[in-house]
């Protein structure tokens, strides 16, 4: 009785040829891979993100009953009038006004540190800068915030340095002011947003650089040659050139300062950002509606800024 032996080789056949016949399909087919490639992330956009966010839509049309506390699941707009009452819409005013301040001081910021960076730093000075810019990210959120509450406390090293300086008097006079002071900077509406500024100023410092190290450095020479002064240049040369990295950096800067509840909950004062609105609704008073409609109005204020900076072709040398 003779025994045939059967080879690795042998065994590995019928499978390969069934990987052959798949290669050679979707390569005769390259919509069908395609389809393939872009049916999973398609799905978790479409279903997780896209849907949630419909369902967060359709919640801001519900209202809710004050007497019973149950959300009346009928199609309205009273809830988004909610918003336009002096406490709501106060909210959104002072969380949108805080927004446009974080994005100008980051940017007046960080053009001269991109432009250092992409003009002037070489080698290990260019690696230093990028460790200096990266390494706040590394750290924890929290940690960051915590830490400059302790900074900006009466006991902190702010106001050590003031008494070092014998500058208590200036600190004092400027908590004193009605809009901007407070007992301490930890709890002030400047000390959130110098918090603002710290967390998110990486955000704003990278892009810049780099629409500003895709600046040649002909056309500032140029400029120069033609007899236009440093700010004639800046004005309209280099900055032009360098917007698209503006525009990028203040769609991170202004968006994370419209949503984020962290800081000012920690920094902040008593008055509420939209952040916290949101939270407080949606988890303490149970009012969804009202937090779906809040958390619209961030969506609303960013679909409004991105139409008018792509209006203005701030997206064109992206």
């Amino acid at each position: 009785m003779t025994m045939v032996q059967t080879t690795p080789s042998a065994q590995a056949a019928p499978s390969e040829g069934v990987l052959t016949r798949i290669s050679d399909t979707l390569w005769r087919r390259p919509t069908l891979l395609l389809l393939i490639l872009l049916t999973p992330p398609a799905l978790w956009l479409g279903i997780i993100y896209l849907g949630s966010l419909f369902a967060l839509l359709l919640q801001s049309f519900f209202s809710i009953d004050h007497f019973t506390g149950l959300i009346n699941h009928e199609f309205t707009l009273a809830t988004y009038a909610e918003l336009f009452t002096p406490a709501n819409f106060d909210i959104i005013r002072r969380t949108v006004g805080m927004a446009a301040l974080v994005t100008v001081a980051s940017a007046v910021i960080a053009f001269p540190i991109a432009y250092y960076a992409a003009r002037y730093a070489k080698g290990a000075w260019r690696a230093l800068f990028y460790l200096g810019i990266m390494m706040p990210l590394w750290s924890s959120y929290l940690v960051k915030v915590y830490a400059w509450k302790l900074i900006l406390a009466k006991e902190g090293i702010l106001t050590w340095i003031f008494e070092g300086l014998h500058l208590t008097w200036l600190l004092d006079a400027y908590l004193a002011l009605p809009v901007i002071g407070g007992n301490s900077l930890s709890v002030s509406p400047t000390g959130t947003f110098l918090v603002f500024v710290y967390v998110w100023l990486p955000y704003m410092v990278l892009p810049i650089q780099a629409a500003l190290e895709r600046v040649p450095t002909s056309m500032l020479e140029a400029s120069g040659d033609l007899g236009a002064k440093p700010a004639q240049t800046f004005r309209h040369v280099l900055l032009p050139l360098a917007l698209p990295g503006v525009i990028a950096g203040s769609i991170f800067t202004f968006s994370l300062t419209l949503g984020d509840y962290i800081i000012p909950q920690i920094i902040g004062t008593s008055r509420l950002f939209i952040g916290q609105a949101v939270y407080q609704h949606q988890g303490i008073a149970g009012n969804i509606p009202l937090a779906a409609a809040f958390a619209v109005v961030p969506i609303v204020i960013m679909g409004v800024y991105l139409w008018t900076a792509k209006r203005m072709g701030a997206f064109d040398a992206l």
